[in-house]
């Protein structure tokens, strides 16, 4: 399932692929924390419970969810930082 076409360019890319609940979000949240407004990280979990985790996270945060993917268990996030 994608909510936005998917971006082919990002600033920084996160792989939690293999790490489970909570650790894709904080890891995600780290990340977050060393870029600049408006640059774009890309993450990639395996953890199932990401798909709502980052989701209510980023709604919930002045960042926003350019694009969300969940292709063969693989779930794909573009999370762009907010200002």
């Amino acid at each position: 399932m994608t909510e936005q076409p998917v971006p082919q360019t990002f600033d920084e890319l996160l792989d939690t692929s293999g790490l489970n609940c909570p650790l894709p979000l904080l890891k995600t949240k780290q990340a977050l924390n060393k870029l600049s407004g408006g640059q774009l990280l890309k993450v990639i979990a395996t953890d199932a419970g990401s798909w709502r985790d980052i989701q209510v996270f980023v709604n919930n945060s002045v960042h926003d969810l350019v694009a969300a993917d969940d292709t063969n268990d693989v779930y794909s996030y573009w999370i762009r930082k907010g200002i």
